[in-house]
Parts: C-alpha cells; sequence; structure tokens
C-alpha cells in the first residue's frame, strides 16, 4: 500500500472520476463541520472534531467508502441508507451511486452531536 504525506498527494493519485467525487466528499464533510480538524491519519484524509476522528474517507479497488457513521448513526439512518454497502461505521459507495449531500451533513451533523455528548 501506497504511503502519502498528506490529503492533496493522496486525492491526486486516484483516477479522475473518484478524485472529483472524494473532493466533493470533502467540502460536504468541511461544510458540515466547518469546526473540523482537517487531517491525514490512518493512511486516509479525515476530519477530528474535539480532538478526536469524526470522518474519514478512501477509495479502494471497486468503490469508495465513507468512515463517518457510529452504529446508532447507521441504524437511525437505515432507511436513507438503501442502496449501500454499510458495515461498522462505513458507507461504501461508487461515482455511480454516491452519497447525497444532504445524508453526508445529517451523518456528519449527527456524529458531532455524539462528539458533544461523549465530552460533557
Amino acid at each position: 500500500m501506497k504511503k502519502y504525506k498528506d490529503t492533496d498527494s493522496y486525492l491526486a493519485d486516484q483516477i479522475e472520476e473518484n478524485q472529483e467525487l472524494l473532493k466533493e466528499l470533502r467540502e460536504m464533510i468541511r461544510a458540515a463541520a466547518p469546526e473540523a480538524e482537517e487531517r491525514f491519519s490512518y493512511g486516509m484524509p479525515g476530519f477530528y472534531y474535539l480532538g478526536s476522528p469524526l470522518a474519514f474517507y478512501a477509495c479502494f479497488k471497486d468503490h469508495c467508502s465513507f468512515f463517518g457513521a457510529s452504529g446508532t448513526v447507521l441504524e437511525n439512518l437505515k432507511d436513507e441508507l438503501k442502496g449501500f454497502k454499510t458495515a461498522k461505521g462505513t458507507i461504501q459507495f461508487t461515482a455511480n451511486n454516491s452519497i447525497p449531500a444532504d445524508l453526508i451533513k445529517k451523518i456528519v451533523q449527527a456524529r458531532i452531536k455524539e462528539k458533544q455528548e461523549m465530552n460533557k
């Protein structure tokens, strides 16, 4: 597995279709969590909130993944996630079946709320 130093180099190394998909996802997360800190960690681009991981994303051979949900969030949004493969806080998607911006916003905001509750 190739090692990257930052998000931009990671994105630049993806096929063009996935570059655009992940750039859009990056902006959606940033818009939903403007106070989150962007970091490159665990070998993939992501965002931290209140010092801990909030959401990450990555490309694989046959799909991309959004690592930004807890089991609770996935359960609460299961109807909206029909048509996506999910597992342990991960949502798989492709350019032909991308996650809608409003759903990304719901997931990220739900995760922010979870993190705020944990930090009380």
